[in-house]
């Protein structure tokens, strides 16, 4: 039977944030963010295992390495690359290298990060996209005006937005497939696994995501992140 598997890559160092410490470990609400977010997956009935991807010198995380363990849906692969691109496909190959996944079992990546994901975004997008042998990724239409902006700081164009959509997380696909998009992609040009995806020629599902399914980047997002939270 197919089964549903969270993959979180948490090997960043997230220098934009500015914390002096890899974003998902900043704490929030007595929890950090990485904590936060794999509660999400613990929580969801369809989700089988979570599996958690470090990069192998990670030494913040030790402390709370105990919290994880105690979780038997829960493993940590300390196989984290030099990218984003580069870590999820370490944990996919560790994944089914190791026996955890099936080919034929989905794998969604979601961004550490993203620690207030609504069960009903995740629901929807395991519903709509589960079985579907292209995939999909929760997505929000874009709502404000964009322009592109030219090297001299000023606006070349508005860029009509009409079928433009912003990508979140989680994106869906099979272990398969998503070993054999990243594994043919040149990871350096990979921003997420629906791009890698889609060099094959396929077209993912676009799935209705949440406007709080939010990314913490800036410092300024985390009082959202925090308001967000609050309301859990």
């Amino acid at each position: 039977m197919k089964r549903n598997i969270a993959l979180i890559p948490a090997a960043g160092t997230g220098e934009r944030f500015g914390a002096g410490k890899p974003k998902q470990y900043v704490e929030i609400h007595g929890k950090t963010v990485l904590q936060h977010t794999l509660d999400i997956f613990a929580a969801h009935p369809q989700i089988s295992l979570t599996a958690v991807v470090l990069a192998a010198d990670d030494s913040v995380f030790a402390p709370e390495a105990a919290a994880f363990q105690t979780a038997a849906e829960t493993v940590l692969l300390r196989c984290g690359g030099a990218s984003r691109a580069e870590t999820v496909r370490n944990g996919v190959n560790a994944l089914l290298g190791l026996g955890l996944a099936a080919p034929g079992d989905n794998i969604l990546v979601h961004d550490a990060a993203r620690c207030c994901l609504p069960e009903a975004a995740l629901s929807r997008l395991i519903d709509q996209a589960g079985s579907h042998p292209d995939g999909g990724i929760l997505a929000v239409p874009v709502a404000d005006t964009l322009k592109s902006g030219g090297s001299d700081g000023r606006i070349e164009t508005t860029v009509p937005r009409s079928g433009l959509w912003q990508a979140q997380t989680p994106q869906l696909f099979s272990a398969a497939l998503l070993q054999r998009a990243l594994a043919a992609a040149d990871l350096g040009a990979i921003t997420d696994e629906a791009s890698a995806v889609e060099r094959l020629g396929i077209r993912p599902l676009l799935v209705p995501g949440d406007s709080r399914n939010l990314k913490l980047t800036l410092p300024q997002d985390e009082y959202i992140v925090r308001l967000l939270l609050a309301q859990k």
